[in-house]
Parts: C-alpha cells; sequence; structure tokens
C-alpha cells in the first residue's frame, strides 16, 4: 500500500487547511486509516482515524477536538483531514497511516497497528 499525502504548507494563526492522503493498492475491505503527527523534538501522536465503516475516532490530543474532522472518499480512495482555526501548537508534520484489517471498534489504533505509512506533509502556523 503507498500513501501520499498533500496539502500542507506555512498558514498564519486562525486559519485552515485540509490534508489528503492518497492510498494506492490496498486490498481486502476491512481498514483503518489514520492521521498522526509530529512536532520537532516531540513524540508522534494521533490525531483522528476513520475506519471502512465510516466509524471515525479521535486520538489523544484533546486540543484538536472540534476543529479538526477527518473524512473519506471511498471511490479513489482518498482520505481528508479539515483542520480549522488553526495555532502554533498544530505545527508538526503530518503522517497519514494505514492498518489493514483492523477496525476502530475498540477506539483509536496505536501507531504499531498501523503497517503502512506515508512520508508525511509539513504544517506550519506562526
Amino acid at each position: 500500500v503507498q500513501l501520499v499525502e498533500s496539502g500542507g504548507g506555512s498558514v498564519q494563526t486562525g486559519e485552515s487547511l485540509r490534508l489528503s492522503c492518497a492510498a494506492s493498492g490496498a486490498t481486502g475491505s476491512t481498514y483503518t486509516m489514520s492521521w498522526f503527527r509530529q512536532a520537532p523534538g516531540k513524540e508522534r501522536e494521533g490525531i483522528q482515524a476513520i475506519d471502512n465503516d465510516g466509524r471515525t475516532r479521535y486520538g489523544k490530543v484533546d486540543s484538536v477536538k472540534g476543529r479538526f474532522t477527518i473524512s473519506r472518499d471511498n471511490e479513489r480512495p482518498t482520505m481528508y483531514l479539515q483542520m480549522n482555526n488553526l495555532t502554533p501548537e498544530d505545527t508538526a508534520i503530518y503522517y497519514c497511516a494505514f492498518a489493514p484489517g483492523l477496525t476502530l471498534w475498540r477506539g483509536f489504533l496505536g501507531a504499531d497497528d498501523h503497517k503502512f505509512w506515508g512520508r508525511g506533509t509539513q504544517v506550519t502556523v506562526s
């Protein structure tokens, strides 16, 4: 499975960005796609995820709840992350990840549950 993120960039506080993750080569009807981010000097943290049934879960980053929204387009397939009211604390590299055979019925999946990762897209908020 290949994952390619896009949509990152440099914005001002309060502005919005929409990240995309295009997936190719995926087989099987059961999966979860997730967004993670990693800021300089910090551990990677999970933001939000969506599975094949359309179930969504937030990760442990409470500050994004109500500002970030995940969605997907099954036909492409592509996953999106709409990020509103961005702050400098959102500055990080944002990664798309894919977990084949797993769903979100037990909650957000950890990074180790994802077999495939994109290269990331930089988001800078000033």
